[in-house]
């Protein structure tokens, strides 16, 4: 599955949409989130919390990723399967 849509997040006061996808591994799935032109892939960890996968050097070599707007889309993406 290949479907796109958005994840909406609320970051520094900001209304931001990252485009995002579902990608899908056997009998788990990983959401692919396009953050400023970086490939951040969200999978759930050990406790079932959404976290991002994304290697040091990439994030060191984009200042459009910080931490805390890898945490905002994870929550977001959280949020979003409450509902």
């Amino acid at each position: 599955m290949d479907e796109g849509f958005g994840i909406p997040v609320t970051y520094k006061g900001k209304e931001l949409l990252f485009p995002a996808s579902l990608v899908s591994f056997g009998w788990t799935h990983r959401i692919e989130v396009d953050v400023n032109g970086t490939k951040v892939s969200y999978e759930r960890d050990e406790n079932r919390e959404w976290r991002a996968l994304i290697s040091p050097e990439d994030l060191e070599g984009h200042p459009n990723v910080d931490v805390q707007l890898l945490v905002a889309i994870g929550e977001s993406i959280e949020e979003i399967l409450k509902n």
